[in-house]
């Protein structure tokens, strides 16, 4: 019997330690959207009800556990950008890749600064992956444009403008979906090529790996 236990703890400790990650990752996304990501780590430990030795064991940095945090949304944004690229109109291609971003702002209210944030431990893959996404929306804006959907003076750096503006937005409102839904809308309505009535200011120097989403103050441990 006392062999059997043996042989089954193994088993008993990597559910164990499955489930203690998902809490950690759990009371993060609820930390982060309450306190910004750059809330304690103790904090988040708390709130998962394990120690700060097991939350470290799980994700050794910060920017491990927002990366594990908002790892469905990441993805999901890379799976939209390649959906958009590959749809025959240009222009449904951006509007939907517009849209999914900012639903994923509105469900998470930690994941917009959790997107724009520069991990400083990022591996090399990631950084091929953000170049690899900004090259593909570059390529996007310019289909769009070509098929004379988008305004001619749209930059890829008003992506940035427009995230940030829908950010402030469900900052203040977060249960509020039909303005969240609204102001994407008329954002997106204002660039259509067919409504560049007036040309733009000069394009912000702005881009989606620069975006000054983390709350201000210093890093807590």
């Amino acid at each position: 019997m006392a062999q059997s236990s043996r042989i089954g703890e193994p088993g008993r400790v990597r559910a164990d330690a499955r489930r203690n990650r998902e809490r950690v990752l759990t009371a993060a996304r609820a930390v982060f959207a309450e306190h910004g990501i750059d809330a304690p780590m103790a904090t988040v430990a708390r709130r998962a009800g394990v120690g700060v030795a097991t939350l470290y064991r799980h994700f050794p940095t910060r920017d491990a556990l927002v990366r594990g945090a908002y790892e469905r949304q990441m993805r999901t944004c890379a799976h939209a950008l390649t959906d958009a690229l590959a749809e025959p109109d240009p222009w449904r291609g951006f509007k939907r890749l517009v849209e999914t971003v900012c639903e994923l702002q509105r469900e998470e209210r930690g994941f917009p600064a959790a997107f724009a944030a520069a991990f400083p431990d990022g591996t090399a893959g990631e950084a091929e992956a953000r170049e690899q996404a900004e090259r593909g929306l570059a390529a996007l804006v310019r289909r769009a444009q070509a098929a004379g959907a988008l305004r001619a003076d749209f930059r890829p750096s008003d992506l940035a403008v427009i995230l940030l503006a829908h950010c402030g937005l469900v900052t203040a409102l977060p249960d509020d979906c039909a303005a969240s839904r609204r102001l994407v809308a008329y954002l997106l309505q204002s660039l259509r090529a067919d409504r560049a009535d007036e040309p733009l200011p000069p394009p912000s120097s702005l881009s989606l790996s620069s975006l000054p989403l983390r709350r201000p103050g210093p890093q807590q441990p």
